[in-house]
């Protein structure tokens, strides 16, 4: 048993994660077959009493996936845990913690940031979770990774679904300015550490990623990412322009 849960909880010194692959497609599938269903059942789930509950378990899933991260470095000295790597500064884990939040509190703000993050930064992580490189389906890393990655985005498509919240022009700003200060920390983090490397401003990463095609120059590097994040914002926001714009030629023939 011990030496199974010691297989389970670490990593191996192989690849055995390997992308586009059925282990990479089926937890994207799973994910928006739940927000396929969360759509059609919208309307029951608006008018179920304890609808509340949804949302709590909801958000206790996704702090639980974000914390058991950090509880398994703890379990797993051979992992080498340390501030280099591990340190609490990333998209994909305050997106997590703001979405547990904005479930709980129903809050318009959490969700305008949220919603960005997600649909612009941590869907890279979707399309390329080179983490897992050396833990497959048969290690507790690829399940948490997976869950704390795809559970926000049920998050953000429950509270558009069932609670009709949306972001604007405004809620794109709120998220612009929050990715901003965390990339001043993360700036600041990885001067002050050597090694440490958060949001990839430092380096590209060590295992092939989308961001290998980006110079190595941090001037050079840092322009391109912004005007990525700004366009992947645009993109975001581009089927609620669309929507509005409709809306509003219908609203002029109608009157």
């Amino acid at each position: 048993m011990k030496e199974f849960l010691i297989y389970f909880f670490t990593q191996g010194t192989e690849p055995e994660f390997a992308l586009f692959t059925f282990a990479h497609f089926a937890p994207i599938l799973m994910m928006i077959g739940v927000i396929l269903l969360i759509r059609w059942k919208r309307e029951w789930i608006r008018q179920y009493k304890h609808e509340e509950v949804f949302r709590w378990v909801l958000a206790f899933m996704l702090i639980i996936a974000d914390m058991s991260y950090y509880w398994r470095l703890v379990g797993c000295p051979s992992l080498q845990p340390g501030p280099v790597e591990n340190l609490p500064i990333g998209v994909c884990g305050w997106s997590v913690i703001l979405s547990s939040y904005m479930l709980v509190g129903k809050k318009q703000t959490l969700f305008d940031i949220v919603y960005f993050w997600l649909l612009s930064g941590s869907l890279f992580a979707l399309l390329t979770p080179t983490v897992l490189t050396f833990t497959g389906p048969t290690r507790y890393r690829y399940y948490q990774f997976w869950l704390e990655h795809t559970l926000g985005y049920v998050a953000i498509f429950y509270m558009i679904f069932v609670h009709g919240m949306r972001p604007t022009v405004k809620s794109a700003v709120k998220a612009l300015i929050a990715l901003l200060a965390m990339a001043l920390l993360a700036y600041g983090v990885n001067t002050m550490i050597p090694g440490a490397n958060y949001l990839y401003l430092a380096r590209p990463e060590a295992a092939p990623s989308v961001l290998d095609i980006l110079p190595p120059n941090f001037a050079l590097r840092t322009a391109i990412i912004v005007a990525v994040i700004l366009l992947m914002f645009a993109l975001a926001y581009l089927p609620w322009y669309l929507i509005d714009r409709k809306a509003a030629k219908s609203a002029q023939i109608a009157a």
